[in-house]
């Protein structure tokens, strides 16, 4: 048993070291309780399991410096940030010490214990974020190293309102922000008329990426513009300057339920500087080619992830 000395405090009770890439020490089990003084509030590692709800005891991983990189805790702890206090039972860092991303709940999933259960332990938070208050159960936060909001990720089937350049939405799994704490993505909780620079578009994806908050489908540049979307309502038809057409349509794949049951693919749209692009197509000038945005007939049914009876 020996102790390590960190940028908060000393670690005693260190009984498990599984990794030397150098002198200094990658990770570490600690066996005692100690308690570490950070700008951020007094933070206990985890020193034992408590329920089966937790995950096995779990190591502190450091830099090769010497600084933590990741932080279990051995209880849910409010931790002080710009925005508010905020619960977390893990927590990594950058090297400078500065928090990267705060995971108010670190459950051990198996088949004793699923993310249902775990969403019942979690606790509504509320975030003065750079574009308003949101009230939601927080599933992890991520910062940029001097400290603004770089993303935040819902729990399944919660949902909030953000404010955005174009009035208030309600949205679901994430919203992203720049640095300078303009909104830079969010996921649209349903179908949302948008301007974009070929016309009004309908954003929705209906099969978002579910694992984070940190890329959304309706994207926007720091000037407030939109940059990106997804859209399953939608076809675009792009005209040749010396004539001629190419059109761009929602996909349609098999349901995961059975073959004949289908779903939309989302068609995806990026706009950069002054040009856009359509899934992976070549970029088309907006000031050389004619769009025409027009409703897209859906023949699809939503992503079904249950097969019942």
């Amino acid at each position: 048993m020996t102790s390590i000395d960190t940028l908060y405090g000393r670690l005693a009770g260190v009984t498990f070291d599984p990794l030397f890439s150098t002198k200094k020490v990658d990770g570490c089990i600690v066996s005692k309780k100690n308690i570490l003084t950070t700008p951020f509030g007094e933070l206990i590692p985890q020193f034992e399991t408590e329920d089966i709800g937790r995950r096995s005891k779990k190591p502190v991983y450091f830099f090769k410096s010497g600084a933590v990189k990741s932080l279990p805790l051995q209880h849910q702890t409010k931790v002080k940030t710009p925005f508010g206090e905020i619960p977390a039972e893990l927590i990594t860092f950058y090297e400078s010490g500065a928090i990267k991303r705060i995971f108010p709940l670190d459950g051990k999933l198996s088949g004793f214990w699923s993310w249902q259960n775990e969403l019942t332990l979690a606790e509504e938070s509320t975030l003065d974020t750079p574009t308003g208050y949101i009230k939601a159960k927080l599933l992890s936060l991520q910062f940029y190293e001097q400290g603004g909001l770089k993303s935040l990720t819902l729990w399944p089937g919660e949902k909030a309102t953000i404010s955005t350049p174009y009035g208030e939405k309600v949205f679901r799994k994430g919203a992203a922000f720049y640095e300078n704490g303009t909104l830079r993505s969010f996921e649209p909780q349903k179908k949302t008329e948008i301007p974009t620079p070929i016309g009004i578009m309908i954003a929705f994806d209906n099969e978002p990426n579910g694992i984070h908050g940190d890329l959304n489908s309706l994207q926007f540049n720091k000037d407030g513009l939109v940059s990106g979307l997804s859209t399953i309502d939608n076809e675009v038809s792009v005209y040749f300057p010396g004539g001629g057409k190419q059109i761009f349509k929602p996909g349609v794949k098999n349901n995961v339920c059975g073959d004949e049951r289908k779903i939309s693919v989302p068609l995806k749209i990026r706009f950069e500087k002054d040009a856009v692009f359509f899934n992976n197509s070549a970029p088309f000038r907006l000031d050389l080619y004619s769009f025409d945005v027009r409703k897209h007939s859906l023949k699809t049914s939503l992503p079904a992830y249950a097969c019942t009876g």
